[in-house]
């Protein structure tokens, strides 16, 4: 059997006995016992009553975290011409069009965002492959396909967090980093679990948030309480 290090143990006894907490318990929990040398990223874990196979229980959308993510986010938009020019204008750190295919076709996916105009979709449509699984393929839904090129690299750059539901109906984000205040995490949290709950999709039926995990990267998970986590 592998030995378990100290830190992985003391984490565990910390966390012994421990459910269903509070955001505020539970952040309060992860922050105290994080001991490791960078700055994690506070992660919540949503298992939702849905079967994301079907249409009608898809879970998607995006949030604008109060108090941002903490994490530089990398944009690339697909753009020709005067909507190029303000794209990079507002901060975009990759722009193209056939050339940027190209890229992201050869395996160089250097970016966590991807936005395009309505104009470039039968180019990124060729992407779908590559882009899709990694979560980064452009929709009008929420709001990565548009003309207003300088208002969404804006918004992701500030803090902006898409999600969506993956295979079992787990939503899974960052939401934060943990040299965050505790009470930023804590809005950060709410403002998160408010637009996953605000997009409960038609074919949903019976309990929509079944449960509902943080942790940091590297610790141990915590169960909050659904009903704490929803509340205004």
């Amino acid at each position: 059997m592998a030995k378990v290090g100290k830190r992985t143990q003391a984490a565990r006894e910390a966390f012994a006995g421990k459910e269903d907490l509070t955001v505020e318990e539970a952040v309060s929990l992860i922050k105290k016992n994080s001991s490791v040398k960078f700055d994690e990223t506070m992660e919540i874990a949503m298992n939702l009553g849905v079967d994301p196979r079907h249409a009608d229980q898809m879970v998607r959308g995006v949030v604008g975290l109060p108090n941002g993510t903490g994490k530089d986010v990398r944009v690339a938009v697909f753009a020709r011409g005067p909507k190029a020019e303000e794209a990079k204008e507002a901060g975009a750190d990759i722009v193209g069009a056939e050339d940027l295919m190209e890229t992201v076709q050869s395996g160089k996916i250097d970016f966590d965002r991807c936005i395009a105009t309505p104009d470039m979709m039968p180019i990124v449509g060729r992407l779908g492959k590559v882009l899709g699984p990694r979560n980064l393929m452009p929709n009008p839904k929420v709001g990565t396909v548009t003309m207003d090129v300088a208002d969404a690299v804006k918004a992701a750059k500030g803090g902006e967090v898409q999600f969506k539901a993956e295979k079992g109906g787990v939503v899974h984000a960052g939401v934060g980093k943990l040299s965050f205040d505790e009470q930023k995490l804590v809005e950060n949290i709410r403002a998160f679990v408010g637009a996953v709950s605000k997009a409960k999709p038609s074919g949903s039926k019976g309990t929509y948030m079944k449960k509902i995990n943080l942790s940091s990267t590297m610790g141990p998970g915590v169960s909050v309480q659904v009903d704490n986590a929803v509340a205004e």
